[in-house]
């Protein structure tokens, strides 16, 4: 079966959709990009989108950031989404890559006088990692690019170096992934996920503020804890926390919810996955599918 990518305005074959090798993203790395899920629910034979409105709100800000036009609204994208996997006829689970970008065919770093283009790259993806199964992790030797240089509050193409040289390094050194810490020495996130640690029963993560991607799977982890009862606090974290706490996940679109068994060779609790994980995750699960009504508003329908 064809399958099909949309570029600037049309459906595009995968196979001719290309951009020239002069392209100012290509070359600078201009580009802000989201990605999105989609979820296959067997039992009503509907794939939901998650969140689809929430990303590309993020989007238009990740652009205004770089100095970019958004070319469509936050409903645009949202139809644009729907029709383009249907077209693709995808009854399965899904992800989306769109990209808003510089276009211009120049040398120089610059961001005016450079036309933005726009494009989805959907593919079909289960899951990014393997979330059955507790991770093993360690604290990078990488910091993580502060608000004043990269920032993080935007899904910055270039940016995402960073989180190459420390996802690379943590695996070359055997682990699963990495932790990262701002240049002050504490605590932000994983190489390209949100982070939370569980202390006495209650959920922390870092401030909105603390040199992080401000995720929307974040937000919804903060939503759900409310539904389980589960407190959470939004703080500055530091290092030493991590060791003794009772459990820690990942969270984003793409690690969806990943427990953490190991930090630094230090294991969490009884080293195994803990039960507000598993409880978190089970709901997740329930919620990303469409089976849970009252966090249905979140699942955009394709079919």
């Amino acid at each position: 079966m064809t399958e099909y990518y949309f570029m600037n305005g049309e459906y595009v074959e995968a196979s001719k959709a290309m951009i020239p090798v002069r392209t100012h993203a290509f070359l600078y790395g201009t580009a802000v990009f989201e990605g999105i899920r989609g979820y296959w629910n067997e039992e009503e034979k509907q794939l939901y989108v998650f969140r689809a409105p929430e990303h590309y709100q993020r989007l238009i800000h990740s652009g205004k950031i770089m100095h970019m036009e958004s070319p469509y609204t936050v409903e645009e994208y949202c139809e644009i989404t729907r029709n383009l996997l249907k077209k693709n006829g995808y009854k399965e689970n899904c992800y989306m890559r769109p990209n808003l970008y510089k276009s211009a065919q120049k040398v120089g770093p610059g961001l005016y006088d450079n036309p933005d283009a726009f494009m989805i790259i959907p593919n079909k993806m289960g899951d990014y990692i393997d979330t059955s199964k507790g991770l093993r992790v360690c604290v990078s030797s990488w910091r993580r690019n502060s608000d004043n240089a990269i920032p993080p509050r935007a899904k910055v193409a270039g940016g995402y170096a960073n989180a190459a040289l420390i996802k690379t390094d943590a695996h070359n050194a055997g682990f699963d992934d990495a932790i990262v810490l701002d240049e002050a020495g504490k605590v932000t996130e994983g190489s390209a996920m949100n982070l939370f640690i569980i202390q006495n029963g209650k959920l922390i993560t870092t401030k909105k503020t603390d040199d992080i991607l401000v995720g929307v799977t974040r937000n919804t982890i903060i939503e759900l804890a409310k539904d389980l009862g589960i407190p959470v606090e939004e703080r500055a974290i530091d290092r030493t926390e991590l060791y003794i706490s009772d459990e820690a996940f990942y969270c984003g679109t793409g690690a969806q919810i990943s427990p953490i068994v190991e930090i630094d060779g230090r294991k969490l609790g009884d080293g195994k996955v803990g039960p507000i994980a598993t409880d978190l995750q089970k709901l997740y699960f329930d919620v990303v599918c469409g089976k849970v009504p009252k966090y249905k508003k979140w699942c955009m329908p394709v079919y």
